[in-house]
């Protein structure tokens, strides 16, 4: 069995604990360990003792010959078999390299299974992008409370030697998108009994950084629209996210196309239900986490070698049909692939007097890319709620690393979403899409409406 925490002794100097005030920036020692011990984006380039997490050699850059990018990326491990599978006849053996979310799961069902691939450490970012997290790594810190940064330009890894469990979540938010990115994928609601409906939307991002004209205080905008089904067509949602939230909260309009109207919307933030996921997600797990951290006192717990989904190309095949990804009770696991990898524990504990349906989460971040890979939510009863997993894979053509999907299992409704599917969309997602600020504009939501 793994050891449950690894390097205690570096991790020692990275678990400082300081809560309501700025953190001190990194030093140039510390920066100088990038591309050294550590890697650009900050994790161990070394392997672990075992052998079963090979040391990060560069990652994954070249797609494969014949690769064509409307035809879905070509699976570059296609022909490996898994090691072993991880079920409910063997989960003990396994028990300290799972999640408790991966556990409950084959507790509650009995066909879900975890099949275990050669471990691949397929990130890689521009060289630009190196040069930048090593740059602004000795400029960025928290401001006070952690809810926004200060001196941060464009770095898509502030901090690269995370010293909070908040700078760790910050990676996440601001991780690689090639500067924006334009998407249509389906969310697909599961019910009990294994029926679904889709939900088809198109949505665009963009680094305010990426704009030649952003305005003060901006970290990224976002526009999202709903082409169907009927019955939530036409819905759309817009954010101007701040980059300093205490000086600003965020800003969010939604278009009614009942109404035909443009309204502010404060309460697009934090646990509000997402309008088009019947109920299954809060508005703040979109991409896993985003938004504002203040109603929670967050925890760096350390690093663990875990069993994480990763280099999920069969999953995001466009030849797959969404009946063949759905399953009565959980995903079509055999299309789900599961490697070792080492991934950051943050603990984030709700605040005395603030509100919010989640009492307790627990996040995992992948230490190359700094995804968060999985998140186990607890209610206030202390009990797990649901389980939410991320399926990551190399944008090799574009030196990307974003999840296919995701999926969040509601343990108590035995309901589950996937979302982000692009099999079968018009197109698949297009990384490093420039857009202009007249598009996340509120008059922009009026000349889409319909």
């Amino acid at each position: 069995m793994q050891k449950k925490l690894l390097n205690s002794a570096v991790l020692c100097g990275l678990m400082i604990m300081i809560s309501g005030v700025a953190q001190a920036k990194l030093s140039r020692e510390e920066v100088a360990r990038l591309g050294q011990d550590l890697t650009p984006t900050g994790a161990e380039k070394a392997g672990n003792a075992s052998g079963t997490i090979p040391a990060w050699s560069g990652g994954l850059t070249q797609a494969p010959a014949g690769f064509k990018a409307e035809a879905g990326y070509a699976d570059p491990f296609a022909g490996e078999q898994p090691l072993y599978t991880v079920s409910a006849a063997n989960v003990a053996q396994y028990a300290d390299m799972l999640t408790e979310g991966h556990k409950a799961m084959i507790r509650q069902y009995p066909s879900y299974q975890m099949h275990i691939y050669p471990s691949h450490r397929t990130l890689a970012l521009p060289a630009e992008e190196y040069a930048q997290i090593a740059k602004e790594a000795t400029e960025v810190e928290l401001l006070p409370g952690g809810v926004g940064m200060a001196n941060y330009e464009k770095t898509s890894v502030p901090f690269p030697i995370p010293k909070s469990g908040q700078e760790a979540i910050w990676n996440h938010i601001v991780r690689y998108r090639a500067g924006g990115l334009k998407r249509y994928y389906s969310q697909l609601i599961v019910q009990s009994n294994g029926s679904f409906s889709a939900v088809q939307t198109e949505a665009k991002q963009i680094m305010a950084s990426t704009l030649g004209n952003p305005e003060p205080n901006r970290l990224y905008y976002y526009h999202d629209y709903v082409a169907g089904p009927e019955s939530l067509a036409g819905l759309q949602t817009l954010l101007h996210e701040p980059l300093d939230q205490v000086k600003e909260p965020r800003l969010a309009w939604q278009y009614n196309p009942g109404q035909r109207r443009v309204l502010r919307a404060p309460e697009v933030s934090y646990d509000t239900p997402e309008l088009s996921a019947d109920g299954l997600r809060t508005t703040d797990s979109v991409d896993m986490y985003n938004g504002a951290p203040d109603k929670y006192d967050w925890k760096l717990v350390g690093k663990k070698e875990m069993l994480i989904s990763y280099n999920n190309y069969k999953l995001n095949d466009r030849s797959l049909k969404y009946k063949q990804i759905v399953g009565k009770e959980h995903m079509n696991q055999e299309l789900v692939r599961y490697e070792p990898h080492r991934v950051w524990v943050v603990e984030a504990t709700l605040k005395a007097g603030a509100r919010h349906i989640y009492a307790k989460s627990r996040f995992y971040l992948d230490e190359d890319s700094w995804n968060i890979v999985q998140i186990d939510h607890y209610d206030g009863r202390g009990e797990l709620w649901r389980v939410l997993e991320a399926h990551t894979l190399q944008r090799y053509d574009v030196n990307v690393n974003f999840p296919s999907t995701d999926v969040g299992y509601d343990l108590q409704a035995r309901r589950y979403l996937i979302n982000g599917a692009e099999n079968e969309e018009k197109a698949p997602t297009q990384f490093g899409w420039r857009g202009t600020l007249r598009e996340f504009s509120p008059s922009a939501l009026r000349r889409a409406g319909r």
